[in-house]
């Protein structure tokens, strides 16, 4: 996927760089008022850029706010089919918005992939998305095959009374980013797969289960649990850390009216 990286400030340029360094093939648009930042591309009117990146790209991300990428993009829409993939982030990093061609197009995807990168919130409001509401914690150790991993998600499913169809999320720490096994794993089973940042699952006040092996071993009070909590919003846990085949998962479930 050809992807442009967009922005129009310092702020958003340390963002982008930090996305460029794991988006291979990606490429950074700066506004030509920004000084500094060698090795970008520069723009002097947005509309211009992205008119001309619209058909050549697959995957646009703009590190700007929402409403200028909005009223930038209208003009360009033809086909949920044909469109590219539009991600917005905001220029903190907080945020991964899933704009547009958001299944079809990879959006949805991408957002995942930017939120991973920078430790952001995805943002996703494709109707078959956001009704699933179970989100699957795993731990395992390094080199573990994808068929364990999905052989452990699916009898944790199976003990809870839950199908495929009902999780949004697989989800672990931040640390299993290069875990072929869990990255193959999610690709076999459709779902997207969400990293939390170390730092946030030390930090958490949620209660789990803690584990003095996990923390010899990488330096966090657990996996499976904090990632299945701390990966959604307003979540509760559903299943505890189950070890099946020398996996760790954990169920949490998203509840609207459940205190975060």
């Amino acid at each position: 996927m050809k992807i442009a990286l967009i922005t129009l400030s310092c702020e958003g340029a340390r963002v982008a760089r930090a996305l460029a360094a794991q988006l291979e093939g990606s490429e950074i648009y700066l506004h030509s008022a920004v000084k500094g930042f060698p090795k970008t591309r520069r723009f002097t009117r947005i509309a211009d850029l992205t008119g001309k990146l619209f058909a050549s790209h697959r995957g646009l991300i703009f590190i700007a706010p929402t409403g200028l990428v909005v009223r930038t993009i209208a003009p360009l829409l033809r086909n949920k089919l044909s469109d590219p993939a539009v991600v917005v982030a905001d220029v903190g990093g907080r945020w991964a918005i899933s704009l547009l061609s958001g299944h079809e197009g990879g959006a949805n995807e991408l957002a995942m992939t930017v939120a991973n990168i920078i430790a952001a919130e995805p943002v996703v409001t494709t109707t078959t998305e956001a009704v699933k509401t179970v989100i699957v914690g795993i731990g395992c150790r390094r080199g573990t095959a994808a068929s364990s991993i999905i052989a452990a998600v699916t009898e944790a499913l199976a003990r809870a009374k839950i199908s495929l169809e009902q999780v949004r999320l697989l989800a672990s720490a931040d640390l299993k980013r290069d875990e072929a096994g869990l990255l193959e794993a999610a690709k076999l089973l459709n779902v997207p797969l969400r990293f939390v940042s170390s730092e946030e699952i030390r930090r958490s006040p949620r209660r789990f289960a803690r584990s003095d092996f996990v923390r010899k071993k990488v330096n966090l009070p657990a996996v499976a649990e904090p990632a299945a909590l701390l990966a959604g919003r307003r979540t509760q846990l559903l299943l505890p850390k189950q070890i099946i085949q020398g996996v760790t998962v954990a169920l949490a479930v998203e509840n609207s009216t459940s205190s975060a």
